[in-house]
């Protein structure tokens, strides 16, 4: 039997079109991201009711992005793992092709984004958890357990210290390597050029003792002593490559240009042997003479830029970084400012960026919040779930992505909504950091609960993040995060789900109840199928199955004996029961709840008993097409699933009365 991921990667591959349409397939911490052949074959609605998935996202072009949250990885690896899957060109192959093809006007941008994501996206999980250990260890240093910052610490602090030191010390030969896959390098040459920097042996040329030719000079605003040697006659400037992420960004993409072109002039047979060995003879010397030195100095000196305007600037500093940031996230463009924070630590000793990061990120999870309260409130189970997931990796792991993409980016409502809470704990942040210059953290950490302990002022950080989380939840709460025709939706929706969920709580249906259940047409008119009558919510099937009728009469009359279980105020839709247990909607025009009941005229009542062609209501046929609408009856057997067969009957003309749906209990 297939297990449930399984089965979601078999559903998901079947809704994006099937293999045939998937021509590249990757992952990101919460994403698969998808190249299709043809995008207008992946089904949105079916997709975002596959259980595991939060939403889906259509990018330019040929590009779709499918979200998952944590599980993306154990998803993608079903998917891959699908025998449908087997077989065709590698990932690398198909993206290489498709970079080959690109010619967009601004492809060059989209790439070099691409490039520095690509090189981050697959270290999170242990940024994450050396985040999580400095937060830990930044409580107990609260609790006055240990002073974690002391130089003569007890040997199991420093122990301590290591674990997360790891992480960030050796980031750069991480990033080498991520960045040299990226580039379709051998990605153990990218990481053992940046390892050469990295050695006792580097290291030791900045000793003046050991060495003659070494001397050393001060950067007075950085408060750091930097050193030069002399290597083949020629200056060499030395540095603590330590947690530097600009040199093998730098680095890597001249690496590519030699490594490819070597491959080029040695034959495969001593590819092997020579492409590695004479790579390494090119860039490590160029990038301990050039690249190293240049990729500190503009580390440095955005470094020194950022910390000028938050020193001269910090109100407007401390309000544009939250402003910035929910339109940063989703294009990619905020790596770069998350390698400055590393620069930062390592050069200035703290950083400054992260705290009105905060307010932001703080800000993204309150309209998830409130996202989640409305859901609880309109027993919206769908959205709860997604919500509920997508606040829990907010706040307990500092992670945006399921917030953003599962919600905030499907609902044009929220963006706004979001930008009051990032601006009013913006505002807060500058006034209340204003005497002690901003809000400050000696570690990279992701901006979640557990890590708030490492930023100082505490407490400014603690009231900022709280002013831009209820901020933007309230605004959600208090004015909704959906259209009126987006709540009608879901209303319908759980009101369809309520009544199949009551459906299995009632008793069986009569045993001298009939075999079928014929139900007639309410109106005169043209049949045809729920695809074609251009309502996504019907066509999805999300109401049950039936059909469409194209009237060319105003009188709508009842197609079952039954009870009236709904009347729509508005007089445009009508939920009957049968006493076989059919729960059949008649819906009247497409979005003519809109109309606020002009033009219908209701002759019955909720509960009220009515046998098959009854009036309910007549109808002004002349003025929902003036007001622009669709005057399509739908009918359908809102709980399909509770039935042994429901089949619809479409084509031609029918008369009122006569059997268009035939349903089997």
């Amino acid at each position: 039997m297939a297990t449930t991921t399984e089965s979601a990667a078999r559903d998901i591959v079947a809704n994006l079109g099937g293999p045939g349409n998937i021509s590249s397939l990757t992952h990101c911490a919460t994403r698969l991201r998808l190249e299709l052949n043809d995008p207008a074959q992946a089904d949105d609605t079916a997709l975002e009711n596959t259980p595991g998935v939060l939403g889906v996202v259509r990018q330019g072009g040929n590009r779709y992005q499918v979200i998952c949250g944590g599980g993306v990885e154990s998803t993608y690896a079903a998917i891959k793992n699908l025998p449908e899957m087997k077989g065709g060109a590698s990932d690398a192959d198909v993206k290489a092709a498709a970079r080959a093809r690109g010619r967009g006007r601004f492809s060059w941008l989209d790439n070099f984004f691409e490039y520095l994501s690509d090189s981050f996206r697959p270290i999170l999980g242990v940024l994450l958890g050396a985040s999580l250990i400095i937060a830990i260890a930044a409580v107990l240093d609260a609790l006055g357990v240990v002073d974690f910052r002391a130089e003569d610490k007890p040997a199991t602090w420093v122990f301590v210290d290591a674990m997360w030191r790891s992480v960030f010390y050796f980031l750069p030969l991480m990033i080498a390597y991520n960045a040299a896959k990226k580039l379709r390098v051998d990605p153990w040459l990218g990481a053992a050029v940046m390892a050469a920097l990295m050695t006792p042996e580097f290291m030791s040329l900045s000793d003046p003792e050991r060495f003659a030719d070494t001397t050393s000079a001060v950067n007075e605003s950085l408060g750091q002593e930097f050193f030069t040697t002399e290597i083949f006659g020629i200056p060499m400037q030395l540095n603590d490559y330590g947690s530097q992420v600009f040199v093998p960004l730098l680095m890597v993409p001249i690496l590519a240009l030699v490594y490819h072109g070597l491959k080029k002039v040695f034959p495969e047979n001593v590819q092997m042997v020579f492409v590695p060995f004479i790579s390494m003879l090119i860039i490590i010397p160029l990038t301990a003479f050039l690249i190293g030195p240049l990729g500190v100095w503009l580390g440095n000196g955005i470094g020194e830029g950022l910390a000028w305007m938050n020193s001269n600037a910090p109100f407007v500093f401390a309000v544009m970084i939250p402003l910035l940031y929910p339109f940063l996230v989703p294009l990619g463009l905020h790596w770069p400012l998350n390698a400055l924070m590393l620069v930062n630590i390592q050069t200035l000793g703290y950083d400054f960026i992260q705290g009105p990061m905060g307010v932001w990120n703080f800000a993204c999870f309150g309209a998830t919040a409130g996202v989640l309260a409305l859901s609880m409130r309109d027993r919206d189970t769908q959205m709860r779930q997604t919500a509920s997931g997508a606040l829990a990796a907010g706040l307990f792991g500092g992670i945006s992505e399921p917030s953003l993409y599962g919600i905030h980016l499907r609902f044009k409502r929220i963006y706004p909504r979001m930008l009051l809470g990032c601006l009013a704990g913006g505002i807060t942040i500058a006034v209340l950091s204003a005497p002690f210059d901003g809000v400050q953290t000696q570690a990279f950490v992701f901006t979640s609960l557990l890590t708030t302990v490492v930023f100082s002022p505490m407490w400014v950080y603690a009231i900022s993040i709280a002013v831009a989380f209820f901020v933007a939840m309230f605004a959600i709460v208090l004015t909704d995060y959906r259209t009126p025709e987006q709540r009608a939706e879901v209303k319908a929706r759980v009101a369809a789900a309520e009544q199949a969920q009551r459906e299995t709580a009632e008793p069986a249906p009569r045993d001298d109840a009939p075999s079928t259940v014929h139900v007639t047409a309410p109106v005169a008119g043209e049949a045809i199928s729920l695809e074609d009558t251009g309502d996504k919510v019907f066509s999805s099937g999300a109401l049950g199955a039936g059909l469409g009728i194209i009237p060319s009469e105003p009188t709508v009359v009842s197609p079952v004996a039954g009870t009236l279980m709904t009347v729509a105020k508005t007089g445009h839709a009508f939920g009957i029961k049968t006493d076989e247990g059919v729960e059949v909607l008649v819906h009247i025009g497409i979005d003519t709840v809109k109309m606020d009941g002009e033009g219908f005229e209701v002759a019955v009542e909720k509960k009220q008993r009515v046998e098959a062609g009854d009036l309910l209501a007549t109808v002004d046929l002349t003025a929902i097409a003036e007001a622009g609408y669709p005057t399509t009856t739908l009918v359908t057997v809102t709980n399909t699933k509770k039935m042994s067969h429901v089949e619809p009957i479409t084509g031609g003309t029918v008369g009122a009365g006569t059997t268009v749906i035939e349903v089997q209990p």
